[in-house]
């Protein structure tokens, strides 16, 4: 039986030393607009929160074979941990159908892309949905 997936906090250091060896998503669930004019987390991509849960289908695609997905808003206070809520509760339910043999285990980024901006860590501006990390 497949375990249910679960939810934790991850600091900007432990995403950093975590990002090389895993296979791992980052999502930006900041409207479009302002993920383009402040930045992003390079290598991220963009599920807004107003319509996170209409596009959970299409993250779920691009999850496939992903070990760890970490979600964040501008603080990761509101938006992306309630995203990651909605995401860990689809998960739970694809399981329990038997949809998917695995989650991958969910994460929120400790003080979102503010925290990760402040720290001097890689922003990119390339204004892609899907970012190949500049």
């Amino acid at each position: 039986m497949a375990s249910l997936p679960s939810l934790s906090y991850i600091s900007a250091t432990d995403l950093i030393r975590l990002r090389p060896s895993s296979k791992l998503a980052i999502v930006d669930v900041r409207d479009e607009g302002l993920r383009s004019d402040v930045g992003h987390i390079a290598g991220s991509w963009n599920f807004e929160r107003d319509n996170f849960s209409e596009k959970l289908p299409a993250l779920m695609g691009k999850l496939e074979g992903q070990e760890a997905v970490v979600l964040h808003c501008g603080k990761s206070q509101h938006s992306g941990p309630a995203c990651a809520n909605k995401l860990v509760e689809h998960l739970a339910t694809l399981l329990s159908k038997k949809e998917i043999e695995a989650a991958p285990q969910v994460y929120i980024l400790e003080k979102g892309f503010t925290g990760w901006a402040s720290a001097g860590l890689p922003v990119c501006t390339c204004g892609e949905a899907f970012c190949e990390g500049c």
